[in-house]
């Protein structure tokens, strides 16, 4: 067994601003599994906001090398627990190696990771579009460049209902909102009224992740229901967020991959709670292992692709109604 490394840039096709930061380049880490017969791609895109460097997963998945390339696992699952102490403050290197072993194990298998999951690849939700936060002309572009039947807009400015009612004049799409964290409870109330005559299907991560009491109100006395993104990182966030949020929002990277993130949406799914997976501007690696789970879920946004000037990978197609999957056992994408 043979663990690689890769350090790729992702240029989008715009700036890309929300409530806490903007960037051009999305740089992100590729890991590449290899048996000597096949071999397994993972992803993780870097973080600012969560620390997460590629010095710093790097030097995390060159801790776990010795356990990885010793071999002595037959599963992502065992592979995970072997390593989730060197990962302990490091999730995200973690997904990339765990999605990496989910690519090779079902290609030993020889199936797709939905056949391996027992999940149906046409009950798969149309995933979001994002908008990212500009100026109100440039987030209207960005709708006409890419018609599309839902799009997620970015807020956390204050302006923000003026923004959703100028986009609301050029779109009949469903939108979602992200404000990622940037409202009080009485704000998220308050605008929650005015966001549903808006056709918003529903808010997410409205304030700071730590306001529980805040969330508490929010969840009794919004008009739209409410998804948990920054307060529902790992396994023991589901059971917290019940009761203040209506949903949960697993993000991979954060999570430590699909192995754990399986564990959340199930959880969630036995306490009532709607699912959905999100995106970190990931290229086609890592969407197109965000796809082979969709069928799980509620809501999907899987986008980090089609954000991209020029992606790293092939993998899935996704189309309003229609996602394509690559051919072949496995999760499917290839590097370009």
């Amino acid at each position: 067994m043979k663990l690689e490394i890769l350090i790729k840039q992702l240029p989008l096709k715009h700036t890309f601003t929300i409530a806490h930061q903007s960037r051009d380049v999305q740089e992100t880490l590729i890991v590449r599994l290899t048996d000597g017969e096949r071999y397994g791609l993972g992803e993780s895109t870097t973080n600012p906001f969560y620390g997460m460097t590629v010095e710093n997963m790097t030097e995390a998945l060159e801790n776990a090398r010795p356990i990885v390339e010793a071999g002595d696992w037959e599963t992502p699952e065992k592979l995970w627990e072997q390593c989730k102490e060197i990962f302990a403050h490091n999730p995200f290197a973690q997904c990339a190696l765990d999605l990496a072993a989910w690519d090779l194990f079902t290609k030993k298998m020889d199936v797709k990771l939905y056949e391996y999951l027992k999940l149906d690849p046409l009950d798969i939700p149309t995933t979001n579009f994002t908008i990212g936060i500009a100026e109100t002309d440039k987030m209207v572009e960005k709708m006409r460049e890419l018609d599309w039947p839902l799009y997620k807009i970015k807020l956390g400015t204050d302006h923000d209902l003026e923004i959703v009612r100028e986009l609301r004049k050029h779109t009949k799409a469903i939108f979602r909102i992200d404000a990622n964290c940037a409202w009080t409870a009485e704000q998220a109330i308050e605008y929650s009224h005015e966001l549903k005559k808006l056709q918003v299907e529903f808010m997410e991560q409205p304030l700071a992740k730590d306001d529980l009491e805040g969330m508490k109100k929010v969840y009794e006395h919004s008009k739209l229901p409410v998804i948990a993104d920054e307060s529902c990182i790992v396994e023991s966030d589901v059971k917290k967020c019940h009761g203040l949020f209506h949903g949960i929002n697993v993000k991979l990277v954060k999570a430590g991959g699909i192995t754990p993130g399986l564990r959340m949406l199930y959880q969630a799914k036995e306490l009532g709670m709607q699912t959905m997976v999100g995106c970190m501007t990931e290229s086609s690696v890592g969407v197109t292992a965000i796809a082979h789970i969709a069928p799980l879920l509620d809501y999907v946004d899987m986008d980090g692709a089609m954000l991209l000037a020029k992606d790293i990978a092939t993998g899935v197609h996704i189309e309003p109604g229609k996602v394509t999957f690559p051919e072949g056992p496995g999760i499917g994408a290839e590097l370009i």
